[in-house]
C-alpha cells in the first residue's frame, strides 16, 4: 500500500482516527451501552469502568469488520465521493474491482433514505429497463428528485397513483408525457395535470426529467461500467442523493459524518 503516501488527500492514519473519533464521540470518548465516561484506555481499546465492556473506535459501527487499512479505505471513500469510475479506484489502490464495488455499495447503503416531497410544478416520467421499471419526478427548477423502483416492465395506473400519493404535494402542477397511465390521474389525486404528446415533437412540459434520466444512464455507464436490472433501485438511490445533495460529496470528510452518523448515532450518541 505504499502508493497511498503519494497522494497529498489521503490523511495519516491517526489523523482519520481522530476525525472518526471526533464524529462518533464527541470531545471525549463514553461507553457505548452505558453512555458512561468513565472508560479506560490502554493500546487503543477502551473498557467501560461501570458495565466493564470492552470497545474500540469502530467496534460499534458498520466498520466494526474493517480488513483494509485506514489509508486504503479512506482512498476508496475519496474516489467514491468524487465518482471515480470502479476500474479507475482498483488501478488506484491495487485492491480487485470486486473489493471496491463492495465498498462502494456499502457506502451507499448508509445513505438517508429519500424522502422527498416534491411541490409547485413536478415533472414525471417513466423508463424501461429489462424486468424493471423506474418511475421518477423532479421538482421544476430545483435540484429535487423522487423515485419508485417497480418489479416488472409494465406500469399500470395504480403505480402512478401511488407515487403520487407519496410523493406529490397535493394542488401542486404535474407535467408528463402522453403515456396512457397518466390519463385521467388529476381524478385521483388533486393536482392539475398537463402533458406533451412526444409524437407531436412537444417536449417543453418533461424537458428536465428526460435530461435528468439521460444523466441517470451516463452516470451509471460511466462508473460502473455496465446496467443490470438488479442494480436499478441501488444505483437509482445513488444518483438521486448525489444530484439533489452534492455539496455531500464536495469533501469526504462531510460525507463520512453523513453516513456514519445516519447509521451509528443510536448506539454512539449519549443521552
Amino acid at each position: 500500500m505504499d502508493i497511498m503516501y503519494t497522494y497529498n488527500q489521503i490523511p495519516s492514519e491517526a489523523q482519520i482516527r481522530k476525525y472518526i473519533r471526533r464524529i462518533l464521540f464527541g470531545k471525549n470518548i463514553f461507553c457505548p451501552k452505558r453512555k458512561s465516561r468513565r472508560v479506560n484506555v490502554q493500546s487503543g481499546r477502551y473498557r467501560c469502568k461501570d458495565c466493564r465492556i470492552k470497545f474500540t473506535l469502530l467496534s460499534h459501527t458498520w466498520l466494526s469488520n474493517l480488513k483494509l487499512p485506514l489509508q486504503a479505505w479512506r482512498m476508496i471513500l475519496w474516489s467514491w465521493s468524487c465518482a471515480v469510475p470502479v476500474k479507475q479506484t482498483a488501478a488506484l489502490t491495487g485492491l480487485s474491482a470486486v473489493t471496491i464495488r463492495k465498498w462502494f455499495d456499502t457506502f451507499r447503503e448508509h445513505l438517508p433514505k429519500e424522502t422527498n416531497i416534491l411541490e409547485r410544478i413536478v415533472q414525471l416520467d417513466e423508463a424501461y429497463f429489462k424486468n424493471m421499471t423506474l418511475i421518477m419526478a423532479k421538482q421544476k427548477g430545483t435540484r429535487n428528485l423522487a423515485y419508485d423502483v417497480i418489479m416488472g416492465a409494465s406500469v399500470q395506473r395504480h403505480h402512478a397513483g401511488y407515487f403520487l400519493f407519496r410523493k406529490i404535494k397535493p394542488h401542486s402542477k404535474l407535467w408528463t408525457d402522453g403515456a396512457a397511465i397518466y390519463k385521467g390521474i388529476d381524478k385521483w389525486w388533486p393536482i392539475k395535470h398537463s402533458r406533451d404528446i412526444h409524437k407531436k415533437f412537444q417536449f417543453e412540459h418533461t424537458s428536465e426529467i428526460e435530461g435528468a434520466f439521460g444523466n441517470y444512464r451516463t452516470f451509471v455507464r460511466r462508473m460502473y461500467h455496465r446496467h443490470w436490472s438488479i442494480n436499478l433501485e441501488k444505483y437509482v438511490r445513488e444518483f438521486c442523493f448525489r444530484f439533489s445533495s452534492p455539496e455531500l460529496f464536495k469533501k469526504p470528510q462531510i460525507l463520512l459524518n453523513k453516513i456514519i452518523k445516519v447509521w451509528d448515532n443510536l448506539l454512539l450518541m449519549p443521552k
